[in-house]
C-alpha cells in the first residue's frame, strides 16, 4: 500500500496526547476516595544546612540545583548559600553575598537564566535585588534605578507570558504593599493592572502553567486576605473557588508537574503552624490527606526540584523553634 490517506506520524504530538492521557489519568486517580498513594517522604542527607526558618529557595533550571539562601535563627539572620544537587547540599562560599536577612523573595527568571532574590528583613526592611548566577556560583548586587517598596514577606512568582520574575506585596514594617513590579533583566518596571489583590504580605503565589496563570492565596494583611486571586500576566483576576485552605501566612506553593497542579504546604494560621497539603485544580482547591506529611511548620523553603522529579521542602518554624530536616512530595 502507497500509504496515501494516512496520517503522518507527529511524535511532538504523539507524546503529548500521552502526556494529555497521564494528567487525566492522575486527576481521576486523585477524585478517587480510595486513593492513598500519595506521600511525604522525609530524607537523610549526609550533610544538610543549619536548621532555620524563613530561607529563600528556588530551583535553577538550567544548573539543575536548588539554591537555599539566608534565613533566621532565634534573632540572628543568616547570609549562607547552600545547593541542593540531586541529594546531596553543599555550601558554596561566594566572594560576594547578599546581606543576611530572612523572608526574601526569590525566583527563576527565564529570559536572564539567574535568579533574582529581592527583600526581606534583617532588623531594616530591605529593598535591595540580588542576582545568583548558577554557572559560576555566584551571586551580583543589582542596580536598579527603580524598585519595589523595601519590604519583608514580598511575593516572587515567575509571569505566565514572559518568564520574566515579577513582585508582588510585602511589609515595610507599617504598611502593607499591593504594588506589582516585574524584573526586565536590569531594572524592576511597576506594572499598573486594572485590578489588584488587597495589600498583604507572605502570600501563597506560584506559576500554574498548565492554566497559564499565578494563583495567589491568604497571607498577612489589614484587611482580611482570604481570597484567591489569579494573575495572568496582564491583570489580576479574582476568583470564586467552592473551597479553599483556612487563612494562612508563611506557606508555600510550587507547580508540580507529575500531578498537572500547583500545590502548597503548611503555614502559620492564627498563632499556630499547619501541616496540611492543598492543590489548585486551576479553578478550585482541593485537601490531599498524603501519608506520613512533615510536622507541623511556617517560613520553611519549598521548590520543585526537576532533577530530583519531586518537590522539596527544606527548613522552616514552629512554636519558635526552627527545623532543618529535608522532605519530598512523592505523588506516585
Amino acid at each position: 500500500m502507497s500509504g496515501v490517506g494516512r496520517a503522518p506520524y507527529r511524535p511532538r504530538a504523539f507524546r503529548a496526547n500521552l502526556e494529555v492521557m497521564r494528567l487525566l489519568l492522575i486527576a481521576f486517580l486523585l477524585a478517587s476516595p480510595g486513593y492513598a498513594q500519595i506521600r511525604w517522604v522525609q530524607l537523610a542527607p549526609a550533610a544538610v544546612p543549619p536548621a532555620r526558618g524563613g530561607p529563600a529557595m528556588a530551583y535553577d533550571p538550567v544548573h539543575r540545583e536548588t539554591v537555599l539562601f539566608g534565613g533566621f535563627v532565634g534573632a540572628s539572620t543568616l547570609a549562607d548559600t547552600w545547593v541542593l544537587r540531586g541529594h546531596a547540599w553543599t555550601q558554596l562560599s561566594p566572594p560576594v553575598s547578599p546581606p543576611a536577612r530572612t523572608a526574601a523573595g526569590f525566583v527563576w527568571d527565564a529570559p536572564t537564566q539567574q535568579l533574582v532574590l529581592f527583600g526581606g528583613y534583617n532588623g531594616t526592611y530591605l529593598g535591595d535585588t540580588w542576582l545568583f548566577d548558577g554557572a559560576t556560583g555566584s551571586w551580583t548586587a543589582a542596580q536598579p534605578t527603580a524598585h519595589p517598596p523595601a519590604a519583608t514577606g514580598p511575593s516572587l512568582f515567575v509571569d505566565p507570558i514572559d518568564a520574566h520574575a515579577v513582585a508582588f506585596g510585602g511589609f515595610d514594617g507599617q504598611f502593607y504593599q499591593l504594588e506589582t513590579w516585574k524584573w526586565t533583566g536590569t531594572d524592576w518596571q511597576q506594572l499598573h493592572p486594572a485590578h489588584s489583590p488587597s495589600a498583604r504580605s507572605a502570600a501563597i503565589a506560584a506559576l500554574d502553567p498548565l492554566h497559564g496563570s499565578v494563583v495567589l492565596f491568604g497571607g498577612l494583611g489589614s484587611v482580611n486576605p482570604y481570597e484567591t486571586w489569579l494573575w495572568d500576566g496582564i491583570d489580576w483576576l479574582s476568583q470564586s473557588p467552592g473551597n479553599q485552605p483556612t487563612l494562612r501566612y508563611d506557606s508555600a506553593a510550587a507547580f508540580v508537574p507529575t500531578l498537572g497542579r500547583v500545590l502548597a504546604f503548611g503555614g502559620g494560621s492564627g498563632g499556630f503552624a499547619l501541616n496540611e497539603t492543598w492543590m489548585w485544580t486551576g479553578s478550585n482547591w482541593r485537601q490531599l490527606f498524603p501519608a506520613m506529611p512533615p510536622s507541623p511548620r511556617e517560613s520553611f523553603g519549598l521548590a520543585w526540584d526537576e532533577a530530583l522529579g519531586h518537590l522539596v521542602l527544606f527548613g522552616g518554624e514552629s512554636h519558635g523553634n526552627v527545623l532543618g530536616d529535608l522532605w519530598w512530595f512523592d505523588p506516585r
